[in-house]
């Protein structure tokens, strides 16, 4: 991954930590071959610089889908609120700008595909295999859930999905992450690789 990318990803607004973006990277460039990458929850696109310069150093195309309203974590009065990243006029966050801007610097434009909409709604028009779906959308179970249900089936075979924001204890993070995660080991249709902090990989079978 080259100097200048990995410069806009660091001063970028996000929650990914460098290792877990690094894996992304190279997960993405050993994948995209098989298929689009599909990124579901880009906020202000910190993962898609590390997730789209894999896709690129392969040729490959990164879709990212995200409705840019924000999770729920990230909404007024709660813990990971920005004020930066809302829009008065609409009375609602809009990260889409900042999405964009991320993608210029890192000169993404050409490998990046943005869906502004919602996980469920990208899905029910998604028709081919994806080569990597990498889920990091809202936190509560009923969104972990959709994006699992919507995402996961859809994956090639010898395809990756990825998961982030893996908590085995409660006490530091939310579950929902790890409970699609265990919902795909449970199912049969995925092998588990190596995690790194919280960023979960298994393979398609």
């Amino acid at each position: 991954m080259s100097p200048a990318a990995l410069e806009v990803a660091a001063a970028c607004k996000g929650f990914l930590d460098l290792d877990e973006g690094l894996c992304l990277f190279a997960l993405a460039r050993d994948h995209a071959h098989l298929g689009p990458i599909v990124e579901v929850g880009s906020y202000c696109g910190k993962s898609s610089v590390y997730v789209g310069s894999g896709a690129r150093a392969s040729g490959g195309t990164l879709v990212c889908v995200d409705h840019h309203r924000g999770n729920e974590e990230n909404q007024q009065g709660q813990l990971y609120h920005d004020p930066e990243v809302f829009d008065p006029d609409a009375e609602r966050l809009d990260t889409l700008p900042w999405l964009r801007d991320t993608i210029r610097k890192a000169k993404l434009e050409d490998t990046a595909i943005l869906l502004v909409t919602t996980s469920a709604r990208a899905a029910e028009v998604w028709t081919i295999p994806p080569g990597m779906v990498f889920i990091d959308g809202g936190h509560t179970q009923v969104a972990a859930d959709t994006d699992y249900e919507c995402w996961a089936p859809k994956v090639v075979s010898g395809g990756i999905l990825a998961i982030h924001d893996l908590f085995p204890n409660p006490d530091e993070g939310g579950q929902a992450p790890i409970n699609i995660y265990r919902r795909a080991l449970a199912s049969g249709d995925f092998d588990e690789l190596p995690t790194v902090k919280t960023l979960g990989v298994l393979r398609k079978k």
